[in-house]
């Protein structure tokens, strides 16, 4: 499973060369980074499920993620895609160009996207800042829609004194959300996770 698509390939061969961080690691607090092939491979699992369906992205980098998604979901699915950055989304366009079923967006994640749904599957990659937006997220779901988050570090692999043992606002935000029934998925790395959740109500 160490091979990655070729679309996903492209990806990260785009990502090495406009310097984009491929890791958290690499990104640092203040900078974003790219999907991890843990993360892009339980993706792919979703989309491929999204039979009919309608798929958004916030936070597109440079595409990887996307590229997961856009390999494996059916023929009659769209992806749509919002980068706020122009430079990046532009890559990504032209990375994406032969799949007519994804669209990239240059905007705002929340707003790009609230007349496009409902949703079966939401990426939630970045533009989420708070309890009230991350609820806005989950009213653009279907019923029986998923919604994923990365960048979430293990309990257990925490450091020590990391604030996050105590409050994490993410896992906040799934636990307290009444209409999901949530989960967290540790990714093979053992140091990386997502929060996952379906809409149920």
């Amino acid at each position: 499973m160490d091979d990655l698509p070729p679309l996903v390939a492209r990806a990260v061969d785009l990502a090495r060369r406009q310097g984009f961080p491929l890791t958290r690691e690499e990104a640092g607090p203040d900078r974003p980074s790219a999907c991890l092939p843990g993360a892009g491979r339980f993706l792919a699992v979703l989309a491929a499920g999204c039979v009919g369906g309608r798929i958004a992205e916030l936070g597109t980098g440079v595409g990887i993620g996307t590229s997961w998604m856009a390999g494996t979901m059916p023929p009659d699915c769209v992806l749509f895609t919002v980068e706020i950055d122009e430079q990046r989304a532009a890559w990504a366009r032209e990375l994406l160009a032969g799949e007519p079923r994804a669209e990239v967006i240059t905007g705002d994640g929340i707003t790009a996207i609230a007349h496009r749904g409902p949703f079966d599957l939401i990426f939630a990659d970045s533009g989420v800042r708070d309890a009230r937006g991350f609820a806005a997220l989950v009213g653009l779901l279907r019923v029986g829609g998923r919604i994923v988050m990365d960048d979430v570090t293990p309990q257990r692999a925490l450091p020590p004194d990391s604030r996050l043992r105590a409050d994490d606002p993410k896992r906040r935000y799934f636990a307290s959300e009444p209409r999901l029934t949530a989960t967290e998925v540790v990714l093979p790395d053992l140091e990386n996770s997502l929060l996952v959740g379906t809409r149920t109500g």
